[in-house]
C-alpha cells in the first residue's frame, strides 16, 4: 500500500474503516501496557490480512481502529478474527490481571462492535462532484 491507495490485480481502491470495541460489561480493564500491546497485536492481524492499521487508541473500557483494507475483505469476518485472537493472546498475556474482572473464561471483547466507513471527503463534497460530471447528450 503506497500514498493511501490499494492497488491489487485490476483495482485501485481507498478504503478506510473506524472500529470501536468496548470490554465485555464495559469493565474497565485495559492499562497503559495492554492499550501498547493491543496496538501490537492488530497492527500484526492487520498486517496479515494484507490491511494497514492507521491509528489505533484506546481507555480503560474500549479501543478505537482506523484501518485500511482492500474491497475483497469481508469487513464482518475480519472483525471477528481480530477480536478472537486479539482476546485469545491477551488472556494467555494478561491472565492474572484479567481473571481480577473476569472471574470465569476471561471473554475480553464486548459481543457487539461499532463500525463506520470513513474517507478523504465529506459525502456532500462527493456529490457535488459526481453531480457536475458532464453526461453526454443523447
Amino acid at each position: 500500500m503506497k500514498n493511501d491507495l490499494y492497488s491489487k490485480g485490476r483495482s485501485v481502491s481507498d478504503l478506510k474503516a473506524h472500529l470501536v470495541l468496548t470490554t465485555k460489561y464495559r469493565r474497565k480493564v485495559f492499562t497503559g501496557t495492554m492499550i501498547e500491546r493491543l496496538h501490537e497485536i492488530f497492527a500484526g492481524l492487520l498486517e496479515q490480512q494484507d490491511c494497514r492499521l492507521v491509528s489505533f487508541d484506546g481507555e480503560q473500557d474500549h479501543i478505537h481502529l482506523l484501518f485500511q483494507y482492500h474491497p475483497d475483505i469481508h469487513l464482518s469476518k475480519l472483525v471477528n478474527s481480530l477480536k478472537s485472537v486479539s482476546s485469545r493472546k491477551m488472556r494467555v498475556e494478561f491472565g492474572s490481571e484479567l481473571s481480577k474482572t473476569y472471574y470465569k473464561k476471561p471473554v475480553l471483547w464486548n459481543s457487539s462492535y461499532f463500525i463506520a466507513s470513513c474517507g478523504g471527503v465529506t459525502i456532500s463534497v462527493l456529490k457535488k462532484y459526481i453531480d457536475s460530471q458532464d453526461t453526454p447528450d443523447g
